[in-house]
């Protein structure tokens, strides 16, 4: 092949709600590009999956299971550090600039809307002001997130109906936004979105009934493979003092039962709600990207999507 016949090194998505097969497709579609002749690597877009030691309760492939292709942005967070978006957006786009600039084709794979809508879009985020963050952290403590939250839906509207009234973290970070001055990005897609650069976007969907029944016994499985021990070892390393990383859905209701507030039965029904809450939240932010090839989960033809590089 001449030089001036070497592919053009491609970015791909593959984005849609937990328990759709996002990160089994991610690595047929790297098999399917290599045997091509391009190698593909894999850029993490999952906001907890960044975090060391928390396997079980995301769904991590574990390393010996990623069929040696490299992937990036995995287990770089320690338990007590808080997962910023920000930074995320410079870090996975450095990655994928890494990876484009040794001629492979990159893959971007994760459920977390905004860390994805961050690196494929031209998102600029507000400025920082840590003690105007401790202030309102503070009163989230003694107060909750109810009243912050109802300041919130005074302040804007329109981002507090597209923010979760229980999500502290988010809605103190919308806050300080507002305090500053500046318009928030209202925690969702701009309403016409730039592209940070041509990416082609692999949407998996499933029926909302059987997309349930498989996020319910996957969370019976968490519990089966070993979540409590998960949650006792990061416990030890620092998990309640991480902002983030304490408030994960399974690792909080895990964290309730070992310090006795909940029972096994209560810990895995509330971590059943919430993961069929925020898999609608996924559905309803994803649904809103123009230009994804939706497909139902484990129909995609990986050799297909790699044909498009």
């Amino acid at each position: 092949m001449s030089e001036r016949d070497e592919p053009t090194p491609a970015l791909f998505a593959i984005v849609g709600a937990t328990g759709t097969g996002k990160s089994d497709l991610s690595l047929d579609l790297a098999d399917a590009l290599a045997s091509r002749g391009t190698a593909a690597e894999v850029v993490n877009a999952d906001a907890m999956q960044l975090y060391c030691g928390m396997d079980i309760g995301t769904a991590k492939v574990p390393v010996g299971e990623r069929r040696g292709i490299p992937h990036h942005l995995f287990d770089v967070l320690d338990v007590t550090e808080d997962a910023a978006v920000a930074r995320y957006q410079q870090d996975a786009r450095a990655a994928i600039e890494d990876i484009h600039a040794r001629g492979r084709h990159a893959i971007l794979v994760g459920g977390s809307g905004l860390y994805v809508s961050s690196v494929l879009f031209d998102f600029r985020f507000p400025p920082r002001d840590e003690a105007l963050r401790a202030e309102l952290e503070a009163e989230l403590a003694d107060h909750g997130a109810g009243a912050l939250y109802a300041r919130l839906e005074r302040e804007d509207p329109a981002t507090a109906a597209r923010v979760d009234p229980q999500n502290g973290r988010r809605i103190v970070r919308a806050l300080e936004i507002l305090a500053l001055g500046q318009a928030t990005h209202g925690a969702a897609l701009p309403d016409e979105p730039v592209w940070w650069r041509p990416a082609t976007v692999i949407g998996l969907r499933m029926e909302r009934p059987a997309l349930i029944e498989r996020l319910d016994r996957r969370v019976e499985r968490m519990w089966h493979e070993g979540m409590l021990d998960e949650t006792a070892r990061l416990r030890e390393q620092g998990l309640e003092r991480g902002k983030t990383a304490s408030r994960a859905i399974g690792y909080a209701q895990a964290l309730a039962q070992l310090k006795g507030e909940l029972a096994q039965a209560e810990a895995i029904a509330e971590t059943q709600a919430l993961t069929r809450r925020y898999a609608r939240r996924q559905v309803s932010w994803f649904k809103r990207y123009a230009d994804v090839s939706w497909f139902e989960a484990g129909t995609a033809d990986p050799a297909a999507l790699a044909a498009r590089a």
